[in-house]
């Protein structure tokens, strides 16, 4: 059985990377992701992420997250298994002792949560938006540690 911050999760991925409009898409897109939930465990699950309805481009009412005033959608969506096997990672970029990844909207907060309970000798800590995440760097921690750190969390990192 797959656990709810994974479910929680690949609904954040789901929402973030297709028009979804009822709770009844929302569930057969999670049944390809192989959760199976009733409506009234979906509702519950929305309602913790804050999830809203917004008109999209085309007039219809679909699911957005939190914090996405301009009802942000990929260009070229993947699958929400593909998604959370590379933790949302979009890139990292570095500055003295400050790091800023970019993620998929809606999945910093988790990734940060992650880094943050690796308790990595190279990373203080960090902060996070909804698809951006600033780390601060431990002095005399090279980019190279930092990343070798990070690779255990985002396979994808080096890529």
């Amino acid at each position: 059985m797959k656990s709810k911050n994974s479910r929680l999760d690949s609904i954040k991925m789901i929402i973030s990377s297709k028009e979804v409009g009822s709770q009844e898409e929302l569930l057969q897109e999670l049944a390809k992701e192989g959760f199976q939930l009733t409506q009234a465990t979906l509702s519950r699950d929305l309602k913790q992420l804050k999830v809203a309805k917004a008109a999209s481009m085309n007039g219809n009412y679909v699911y957005v997250l939190p914090n996405n005033t301009m009802y942000k959608r990929m260009t070229d969506p993947q699958s929400a298994s593909d998604m959370l096997r590379h933790n949302g990672f979009v890139s990292i970029e570095f500055s003295d002792n400050i790091a800023v990844i970019k993620t998929r909207p809606g999945y910093a907060s988790s990734l940060a949560y992650d880094i943050d309970n690796s308790n990595f000798h190279e990373i203080i800590g960090t902060i996070a938006g909804d698809d951006t995440i600033m780390l601060v760097i431990r002095e005399g921690c090279t980019r190279t540690r930092v990343k070798q750190a990070l690779s255990h969390l985002i396979p994808n990192l080096n890529q």
